[in-house]
């Protein structure tokens, strides 16, 4: 729809905005964070995907089944690592605009110096196995959020926003509004309205 935001549009807006918009439940549990430094913010359809324990065979085959500019979401535990250098690379060189990872990685070495983002556990140098297929595309748990292929992941190191797809125009709105009010609000205007809210509380709360 011509209404809605471009992915870059929305790429603009901090999580902590957005954190104006969506109730605690959209935003991934903390331990899924950057594993390097300077990855910036990532904006992107996630495309989902589910690997069952201590097996990665299908965040391999999604690198090849995503269309640039996704965000690969996986389900998955932390027993093994999902992906590598190579895979990384791969994903990076298809145009896949990063990972979100409920489990580890490996080789972050090698992702760091290609500065393909990786939002994950951590890492783990013993890799899973490939013997389990799975469904791609389908609605998965990540961080504690439920999420369908398609929604609209926002992540960088304040955090993971999930935008169910329903919601991307209305969502929008309400964090862009927050972020230019905060970009047209000096300090000393934002104690002075601050102070003012937290007597009001105090008042009321006695």
């Amino acid at each position: 729809m011509s209404d809605l935001p471009t992915i870059s549009e929305m790429n603009d807006i901090s999580p902590c905005d957005y954190a104006d918009a969506l109730p605690r439940s959209q935003f991934m549990h903390y331990s899924i964070g950057p594993l390097h430094q300077n990855m910036g913010r990532i904006s992107g359809p996630a495309f989902t995907v589910k690997c069952e324990a201590g097996d990665h065979l299908m965040l391999h085959a999604a690198i090849y089944a995503a269309k640039p500019g996704d965000i690969i979401v996986a389900q998955a535990d932390d027993g093994f690592a999902l992906a590598g250098g190579n895979v990384c690379a791969i994903a990076q060189n298809r145009g896949i605009a990063g990972f979100v990872i409920d489990g580890v990685i490996r080789d972050l070495a090698e992702v760091r110096e290609l500065g393909f983002p990786v939002f994950a556990k951590g890492v783990m140098p013993k890799p899973g196995k490939k013997e389990s297929v799975e469904s791609m595309q389908i609605n998965i748990h990540c961080g504690g959020v439920s999420i369908q292929p398609g929604d609209i992941i926002v992540a960088d190191e304040e955090g993971t926003a999930v935008i169910p797809q329903a919601d991307i125009a209305q969502v929008y709105a309400i964090a862009k509004h927050r972020a230019d009010t905060d970009a047209n609000m000096t300090l000393q205007q934002w104690q002075s309205k601050h102070h003012a809210l937290i007597q009001k509380k105090l008042g009321e709360l006695k």
